[in-house]
């Protein structure tokens, strides 16, 4: 397993791929990369060809310094897809990346087989709530800078359900699920971190918002995954947007907050994994 690089839209988009069978691509969030996925990357390669990549300006995939939109980010992953010869694929977006791929179902609705939104809202409601995002991304990507495993912590009061957190501080050595330890999740944290310029580009992309007119026209089989804990992306946008998206189903993780792909990796797999081959 290597990285490759895709030209796409003019830049030089990172990617991954594991596995046979039908694609999938994973589609990370704000100021996240590929790596972030490590709760999916190797379960459902079992099952699938597994694609994961940097957006742009972010992991190690260019990063141009130009405000993103949620058009060129679906446009990065249309241009993905004809880079890798993939007609149609499963697409799976988790925080931001949910919201970028609701854009791309938009867009590119001939693109996918099936939808998975995992923790995501349509987008920012407006630009201070954007203002108020940069500012926190900001002091949390100083702190990562003075101490990382101390801004790993605080960072997960707000990802992982505190009995979560509880079990990966009494084990931090502890291959969960055979997948991650907390040292990996601190290592994935701060591989190759964004800039504060990036974090501006990418906040770019959040506001304005998915419409519910546009929404309204994906016909697409969707699922879509809350966590009943989840501060940042609480389970009732999921529950409205269920309501919006036709042919679309909910379920909501209990015990579990922002982060539950990594936390509750096998259940939610399962969950994926029976959707996508029903």
């Amino acid at each position: 397993m290597t990285e490759e690089y895709a030209k796409n839209n003019g830049i030089n988009i990172c990617y991954e791929e594991k596995g046979k069978g039908f694609p999938v691509l994973l589609v990370h969030g704000f100021t996240g990369n590929k790596e972030g996925w490590i709760g999916q990357w190797i379960p459902l390669s079992k099952h699938f060809r597994v694609i994961r990549f940097d957006n742009r300006n972010g992991g190690c995939s260019d990063r141009p310094n130009i405000p993103n939109t949620l058009d060129i980010l679906a446009d990065d992953i249309n241009g993905l897809m004809d880079y890798l010869k993939i007609d149609k694929a499963h697409i799976i977006g988790w925080s931001m990346g949910g919201i970028i791929v609701q854009k791309f179902a938009v867009k590119y609705p001939e693109r996918i087989e099936k939808l998975i939104l995992i923790n995501t809202v349509r987008g920012a409601p407006n630009r201070q709530a954007v203002e108020i995002l940069v500012k926190n991304s900001l002091d949390e990507l100083e702190f990562r800078n003075k101490n990382k495993e101390e801004a790993f912590w605080t960072s997960a009061r707000l990802g992982y359900h505190f009995k979560f957190r509880k079990e990966m501080k009494t084990n931090p050595d502890k291959k969960f699920y055979g997948l991650w330890s907390v040292q990996d999740l601190i290592d994935i944290q701060n591989l190759n971190p964004v800039t504060p310029q990036d974090v501006v580009n990418q906040s770019n992309a959040i506001y304005p918002p998915n419409s519910y007119d546009d929404l309204k026209k994906i016909r697409l089989n969707t699922l879509l995954i809350a966590s009943s804990h989840d501060r940042l992306t609480t389970k009732n946008v999921l529950i409205e947007l269920e309501k919006i998206i036709p042919n679309s189903r909910l379920v909501i993780i209990e015990r579990a907050g922002h982060n539950s792909p990594i936390s509750r990796a096998p259940e939610i797999n399962k969950i994926i994994i029976d959707f996508l081959k029903s």
